[in-house]
């Protein structure tokens, strides 16, 4: 991917932090940086009396997350992209959920400054989600710890992330509402969230000439329907806003792939119709591909030689778009240098 990113995936107790930085990591080409939340001693009783066991439990959490990041961050930043399914900086929100008095200031001491060696991240994604969902995504993984649950501390927990990122401003950040999506097991979701975590870090093709006109369909249907431009650099607008509105992959590996199948279904309707022309051996006229007037908004039969030459074209606009070429002026450049070139035969 070019630079190195540290990448943050936040969130309230279920909402599915640590699943979705273990699914993005091959799209990222990633390593992991996982909460180590089991060797805390004192989580199972924490669960049980939070009154008593709630400095012991921050206190042991904030000295292991310095540790590991102390030790982990510098060395994965220095070659690989990092996801990790945790922030130093929530260390504090729970903290000022759970403690009171002198152990909060206490803890407000020992966090400020260890926080000032922690590196920050480049993003951090926040996973929102209602209380019923999150009780629903508890139970379903099953910890033994978190049987017994309270529901009202998940619903105090949430209001205070909410609170913490309506407020947030140390990084960029990226707001995601999981509460219609399934990422585990639909994979359109899975693709529309690494779709926005590449756009939030600026790893989609930064294209102003293709995006200067049109931004959202609407736009770009004015442009290409209503005005009758019909230039290629307007298609390619068109269909710019139309895949990132639609939340559509954007990876010009994928799209290329999609090029050459559509190229290979477009070969076998061209091999179709050529044996139709070349069957009649009668020396009547054989029939001709169809030509449509320019301008005209055909109902392309399923398996036309039309439809499928449509189908490659937006093949080959997702691809220019994947990969920042604005395909009109290559095009006109290539053949710039075409029609000055010495042509021999």
């Amino acid at each position: 991917m070019g630079k190195n990113f540290y990448i943050v995936i936040e969130g309230v107790i279920g909402v599915g932090k640590t699943t979705l930085a273990r699914l993005l990591q091959p799209a990222f080409e990633a390593k992991l940086l996982l909460e180590v939340f089991e060797e805390n001693p004192f989580l199972g009783k924490f669960y049980e009396d939070r009154a008593r066991y709630a400095f012991q439990t921050q206190i042991f959490f904030l000295l292991s997350r310095y540790h590991q990041q102390r030790q982990v961050l510098p060395a994965f930043l220095a070659d690989d992209t990092l996801i990790s399914d945790y922030s130093f900086a929530k260390d504090r929100l729970f903290a000022h959920l759970n403690l009171v008095g002198d152990e909060l200031e206490m803890y407000d001491r020992v966090h400020s400054v260890l926080a000032e060696h922690i590196a920050c991240p480049d993003l951090v994604v926040y996973l929102r989600a209602n209380t019923d969902v999150l009780m629903e995504r508890i139970a379903i993984r099953d910890r033994p710890y978190e049987r017994g649950m309270d529901r009202d501390y998940i619903d105090k927990l949430r209001c205070a992330y909410e609170r913490f990122f309506a407020n947030y401003a140390d990084t960029p950040s990226l707001v995601i509402d999981t509460n219609a999506l399934n990422f585990v097991q639909n994979p359109d979701d899975l693709a529309k969230i690494s779709n926005q975590i590449r756009s939030a870090l600026g790893l989609l093709p930064h294209q102003p000439a293709l995006l200067s006109v049109a931004t959202t369909i609407d736009e770009a249907d004015r442009a290409v329907f209503t005005q009758g431009r019909r230039r290629l650099c307007d298609f390619q607008r068109w269909h710019r806003a139309f895949d990132v509105e639609k939340g559509f992959v954007q990876d010009v590996y994928f799209n290329f792939i999609r090029l050459t199948e559509g190229l290979g279904k477009l070969g076998g309707v061209l091999t179709q119709t050529w044996r139709a022309q070349t069957a009649d051996d009668t020396g009547a006229s054989k029939a001709a591909l169809p030509v449509l007037p320019v301008g005209s908004v055909p109902v392309l039969p399923v398996g036309s030689v039309q439809e499928e030459l449509a189908d490659c074209l937006a093949c080959l606009l997702k691809v220019a778009n994947d990969a920042g070429v604005d395909l009109e002026q290559a095009y006109l450049q290539k053949m710039q240098v075409h029609r000055d070139r010495e042509w021999t035969r």
